[in-house]
């Protein structure tokens, strides 16, 4: 353990720290380890503060090579389950490994948190230990969908961190999708689709078309293109690069679009096992399925972002093995390189002020 670990993140200058709640996911924590061991491997100025029983986490960490010469085991006795609620885990919640891996970005130890944990267990209390950003009233989970864009992701935000958002809500959405595809894909000038039921400007909600005028006018002074309304079609095409939603829409896409990629996976795999011809097929084709399999490998884009925080936390899917585990790692090292939480911080306080009535002002009293 290296004393630099104990500083503040703006005294550590030659180590990016994550703090890794070990003890959330499906899997356990040896696929946290695992994909800890993954990221160091390609990462030499990774550090880990570990949250979760230190009997259960040393031996782990202990057999992989290196390791346990830049991770800080933090010892947190109670992990929060899968199935419980936020409400049941707010009462015991400073016993948990979830809350003392937020402490440690709280208290500034640590650059960013990785979960693997329940999703409205984390939501909750990162809001309760980080606080919300001024102007910001409701965070949002922010994804990468693979798409035929340029840089093969396109970002959909709220995945799920609220099924509400008005119009002020989809605004704050808009900007901070805009920051995050600037710092976590380096998109210069990001576009911008609001997601509908039609892509006719009087369609949708009362709330959708308040949103559509207030975001269009924030394109000069944000430096974004708004394309307008969008459907669900265009989220994997290259229509736009940030999808704007509220949490209900966001996260039954999310989720329908995971079950029908592992359905094609499925369907694929029945139909070269179908006959000695089509299993022939399969083994002149392995370079290119295995091409194909990476790039709408969910794995390999697991890690949605919590926007709207005074810190910046990853959730990894609950099912994630070491791969997956390493790819949040290596979002949460990516966004911490471009000092993406103080620049999405500085972009949410430079947003002009809304009105109850949806008009922009200067912000002045």
């Amino acid at each position: 353990m290296t004393s630099d670990q104990h500083a503040p993140a703006d005294q550590r200058r030659d180590r990016i720290t994550i703090s890794i709640d070990a003890m959330g996911g499906d899997r356990g924590p040896s696929a946290v380890v695992a994909g800890m061991a993954r990221s160091m491997s390609k990462n030499p100025d990774i550090g880990f503060i570990v949250h979760g029983p230190q009997e259960t986490l040393e031996p782990l960490i202990a057999k992989r090579r290196g390791l346990a010469d830049i991770c800080e085991i933090r010892d947190a006795k109670d992990t929060v389950r899968m199935d419980e609620k936020p409400a049941q885990v707010l009462r015991r919640s400073k016993t948990t490994s979830m809350w003392s891996a937020l402490t440690s970005v709280k208290k500034r130890e640590a650059d960013v948190c990785v979960s693997c944990g329940n999703t409205g267990a984390l939501m909750m209390l990162s809001v309760v230990r980080l606080r919300k950003l001024s102007g910001v009233d409701r965070p949002a989970i922010a994804v990468l969908w693979p798409s035929r864009s340029e840089q093969g992701y396109n970002i959909m935000l709220d995945a799920g961190a609220d099924i509400r958002a008005d119009e002020h809500d989809l605004v704050k959405y808009a900007l901070m999708g805009v920051s995050y595809a600037r710092n976590g894909l380096g998109i210069e000038h990001p576009r911008v689709g609001l997601l509908n039921v039609g892509t006719e400007e009087h369609k949708g909600r009362p709330e959708l078309r308040l949103a559509y005028e207030l975001i269009e006018e924030l394109t000069v002074s944000a430096d974004f293109r708004f394309v307008g309304f969008v459907e669900g079609g265009d989220l994997p095409r290259d229509t736009c690069d940030v999808i704007v939603t509220d949490g209900f829409s966001g996260n039954v896409a999310l989720k329908t679009g995971e079950g029908t990629a592992s359905l094609i996976g499925e369907r694929l795999r029945e139909a070269f096992r179908y006959s000695p011809l089509s299993r022939l097929a399969s083994v002149l084709a392995y370079t290119s399925l295995q091409r194909l399999s990476k790039k709408i490998d969910p794995r390999r884009v697991n890690g949605g972002v919590f926007l709207g925080l005074n810190g910046t936390v990853v959730k990894s899917h609950g099912s994630a093995d070491a791969t997956g585990v390493s790819a949040a790692i290596k979002l949460a090292y990516q966004l911490t390189q471009s000092n993406f939480s103080e620049k999405l911080a500085a972009r949410v306080a430079s947003a002009p002020a809304l009105d109850q009535d949806g008009e922009t002002g200067d912000g002045s009293e």
